[in-house]
């Protein structure tokens, strides 16, 4: 069955958007360095995108309610754009983190009006193509972006300019689409304590998750100038974090479907430790040996935030599945926020290699928390199906709400 064409200029939309957003992360990292910036600065960089993240994910529903989906979607672009070409007119971290804010903002609202958008438009029959060809968009497009930092000079207006393009570019599909703008979804209730009192463990996964992710894509450049990997290879170094993450969905899934999910967060936290203890030991390691790692450590880490939130859902009733969606969003942006400046301040007084002790030491906890949660409650007999759940929107939930009921289509 083939998508409505509709689905195609969404689609288009989030590509596009994933380029630029996915491209401005590493960036600032290398800019930063060039422009004689600490690690600690370049880290709260990172820090401030997920800050304006969240913001974005909870300020985004009531906007669309406003002024419409349209509009909203060139509100929240053209944040980003600013955010993006202000930082050649002021060479200042504060200042920069002021624009990570915006391009923040605008990340988490425009997926909240395309997966609103997705969301309206969907039907029984449309809802498994649907999301398989939006969750490939987001990935590939997430792919390609790591490598544009082999082509971007760090900072030149010419890259930031770039990516400006690129952002205001995803208006054009959203704008040009002559399908009728859908009604306002009622945003979810941010209920934080929900996800707690579903799965203590799908929290500290979530977090932990967010701990792996945010700190190695925001920071993750650094560590890869302090080994000696030039601007191209530390393109192809992101993305082998992505692509292994991407190919490790589908095993991961079945495992967890399979399996008590206890267990699979525990073993991929495990080789996570591994992965993590030898790239931070292993410091004569050869670029392909580097390039290696980092496909791993994206094996072990990427599917953590799907498998808790699985968990999370398998203690959930129907009606509670966006709420609880939400929430373990919300706990995501917690650790994102935190991340990246935890793990700067600790390069920065350690070297390189502290980025992946820290995320050895977060997995070491996630570990000894679910072996403890095993001895607190017994699995549950029937579970959700695994779902791939994208960290994009608190709405997400309500496109994956029929799937983790087992009612795809």
């Amino acid at each position: 069955m083939r998508l409505p064409l509709s689905f195609v200029a969404l689609f288009l939309s989030v590509i596009l958007l994933q380029l630029s957003s996915g491209g401005v992360g590493p960036l600032d990292a290398l800019s930063g360095f060039a422009l004689g910036f600490s690690t600690a600065e370049i880290g709260m960089l990172g820090s401030a995108h997920f800050l304006g993240f969240f913001v974005g994910c909870w300020f985004a529903p009531r906007l669309m309610g406003s002024v419409g989906h349209a509009r909203a979607f060139a509100a929240f672009t053209a944040s980003g754009a600013i955010g993006l070409l202000a930082h050649m007119l002021v060479l200042d971290p504060y200042a920069w983190a002021l624009m990570r804010v915006a391009s923040g903002l605008c990340v988490a609202g425009c997926y909240t009006v395309i997966e609103a958008w997705l969301q309206a438009e969907v039907t029984n029959e449309t809802r498994g193509r649907t999301m398989g060809s939006y969750r490939v968009a987001d990935m590939g497009a997430s792919l390609v972006a790591q490598l544009l930092i082999g082509v971007l000079e760090p900072a030149h207006y010419v890259s930031y300019n770039l990516l400006a393009l690129l952002c205001c570019a995803a208006l054009l599909p959203m704008t040009l689409t002559t399908s009728r703008q859908p009604d306002t979804p009622q945003a979810p209730r941010l209920r934080p304590r929900l996800a707690w009192d579903r799965s203590p463990l799908a929290v500290a996964g979530v977090i932990v998750a967010a701990l792996s992710s945010a700190s190695f894509r925001m920071v993750g450049p650094i560590y890869g100038q302090g080994v000696g990997l030039s601007g191209d290879q530390i393109g192809w170094f992101l993305a082998a974090f992505v692509l292994g993450g991407a190919v490790s969905q589908y095993p991961v899934g079945w495992l967890a479907d399979k399996f008590d999910r206890r267990n699979v967060l525990i073993w991929l936290s495990a080789a996570a430790i591994l992965s993590c203890t030898a790239t931070a030991m292993l410091t004569d390691l050869s670029t392909t040996g580097i390039m290696i790692m980092a496909l791993i450590f994206g094996v072990t880490t990427f599917p953590i935030y799907s498998v808790a939130a699985a968990h999370a859902h398998d203690f959930a009733s129907s009606t509670e599945r966006v709420e609880l969606s939400a929430a373990l969003m919300f706990w995501y942006a917690v650790g994102a926020i935190a991340a990246p400046y935890g793990a700067s301040l600790l390069m920065n007084a350690y070297g390189p290699p502290a980025l992946f002790l820290l995320i050895s030491v977060g997995h070491a906890g996630l570990v000894v928390f679910g072996l403890v949660r095993m001895r607190a409650r017994p699995a549950v007999a029937e579970r959700t199906p695994y779902v791939y759940a994208p960290r994009t929107s608190f709405l997400i939930g309500r496109l994956l709400g029929r799937s983790r009921d087992g009612r795809d289509d």
